[in-house]
C-alpha cells in the first residue's frame, strides 16, 4: 500500500481538530440554544419571532448548512496543505 500524507499523524490531528470546533459549534446550537437555553432566548425578538423559537425551527438549519460550507473549505485547505489536492 502506497504511504501517502494523508497517513500522517499531523493530517489526522488538524482533520479532528476541525471536527471539534465544528461539532461544538453544532452541539451549542442544537442543544444549548434549541433546548437548554430556549426560555431566555424567548426574550429577545429576531424579525418579528422569538428568538429561541426561530433558533430551533429555522436559525439552526442555516448553521448545519453553515458548517458543511466551512468543513468543504477546511478540507480543500486541508488537503493542499498536504499536497492531496490531485490525487482521485
Amino acid at each position: 500500500m502506497k504511504h501517502t500524507e494523508k497517513d500522517s499523524p499531523g493530517y489526522w490531528q488538524e482533520n479532528i481538530r476541525i471536527l471539534t470546533i465544528l461539532m461544538s459549534i453544532w452541539f451549542i446550537v442544537s442543544f444549548l440554544m434549541g433546548i437548554v437555553f430556549v426560555d431566555q432566548l424567548d426574550n429577545i425578538r429576531f424579525a418579528g419571532f422569538k428568538l429561541g423559537f426561530w433558533i430551533s425551527q429555522q436559525g439552526s438549519i442555516f448553521i448545519y448548512v453553515l458548517l458543511v460550507y466551512l468543513y468543504l473549505k477546511a478540507m480543500d485547505k486541508l488537503d493542499k496543505k498536504y499536497k492531496l489536492d490531485d490525487e482521485s
